[in-house]
């Protein structure tokens, strides 16, 4: 889970965005200034949103982006001090409405409101506490560090989520009743392997491949677990049982989230910083003939974007179902709770097959 900051020119703003991030990159004994309390249970909160009527302000009517539609976006902002840092995503099947899992071990829960195909805000929201086995509370950063999250089955109404931790590295299985997430029932079975991975960059990407040979078959990467290797290092399970896979490093990006696609392919969100050329953003494409046991991927470029557009430090992709049948790519931000130098953003686009 290293940062970015927020999109826009090189200016003060910018290097002191810099600097949050590089403090609060894991790699300094301080990580960044979370919530001071424990949340005691679900609550309802107001969710103010501002929307993003274009997606690159130098080209304001332009609307395709590599092979994504945008659609519209909004920057999500609340009084509640638990709001924020948000690092996984996931879209009902018609995309009314969304859950998303914190760092600082939260999860929110929202209805989705639309104005044609744009998201105009989101309401009727609540926030709530990530648990432990038997219900107990998260008290520690190192045990709150929820990066990735899926719908393994069913809705958000009632169904399975999974989520992925990093520090202490696993994957719990969560019951969803309502939107609401319940404690892990269990935790998945991790390769060996995966004990190896650096405390600060691990499951930061938890999917389900959605048809083909392998529908219903979790796939997992590690946000930079190369080894040296040139490649990423994830795992599919095939009958329960992980199986590596790799995916090419290109230009020394992170990944950090995955959503399956209806044909049963991914897809798979990158992130870069540097001081010298700011955040950066790249979606790749997996083709679902390609994800087998085994297989290193390389992927196909759907987009990639610099500070120029509007992003922030992009954590969370989700996909569903348009009312055409189009598929519809979500995107969230993690604001790293610096609310002045940072922005929640939540971006829509269409899938241009």
């Amino acid at each position: 889970m290293t940062n970015a900051f927020r999109a826009g020119a090189l200016t003060r703003r910018t290097l002191l965005g810099g600097l949050a991030a590089t403090a609060c990159s894991g790699r300094l004994a301080a990580d960044e200034k979370g919530p001071s309390t424990l949340l005691p249970g679900p609550r309802a909160i107001e969710i103010s949103a501002k929307p993003l009527t274009s997606f690159q302000s130098s080209r304001p009517d332009n609307k395709l982006f590599g092979d994504l539609e945008y659609r519209g976006g909004l920057v999500l902002s609340s009084a509640e001090e638990h709001f924020g840092g948000w690092s996984g995503l996931v879209m009902d099947g018609d995309g009314r409405r969304l859950v998303s899992i914190s760092d600082e071990g939260a999860w929110l829960s929202a209805s989705v409101e639309y104005a044609g195909k744009a998201p105009t805000g989101l309401v009727r929201a609540t926030i709530g506490p990530l648990l432990a086995l038997r219900g107990r509370p998260l008290r520690e950063k190192v045990d709150q560090d929820a990066e990735s999250l899926a719908l393994l089955e069913g809705t958000l109404d009632r169904g399975t989520l999974l989520i992925g931790f990093e520090r202490k590295h696993r994957i719990a299985r969560c019951p969803v009743r309502n939107g609401e997430v319940q404690a892990p029932t269990e935790h998945l079975r991790l390769p060996p392997e995966a004990g190896r991975m650096p405390a600060n960059q691990g499951l930061e990407a938890v999917t389900v491949i959605q048809a083909g040979p392998l529908m219903g078959s979790v796939v997992a990467f590690a946000e930079r677990y190369t080894r040296g290797s040139g490649y990423h290092t994830g795992w599919v399970w095939v009958n329960g049982q992980p199986q590596r896979i790799q995916l090419r490093d290109i230009d020394g990006f992170n990944i950090t989230d995955a959503a399956g696609l209806p044909d049963g392919g991914l897809l798979v969100l990158e992130r870069f910083f540097r001081w010298s050329t700011g955040v950066k953003m790249r979606i790749r494409r997996l083709a679902a003939a390609e994800i087998k046991p085994g297989a290193r991927l390389d992927g196909h470029v759907v987009l990639e974007c610099d500070q120029t557009y509007e992003i922030d430090n992009m954590e969370g992709v989700a996909v569903h179902r348009g009312a055409r049948g189009e598929t519809v790519v979500s995107l969230i931000s993690d604001n790293n709770f610096n609310r002045f130098l940072q922005r929640t953003v939540f971006l829509q686009f269409t899938l241009v097959e």
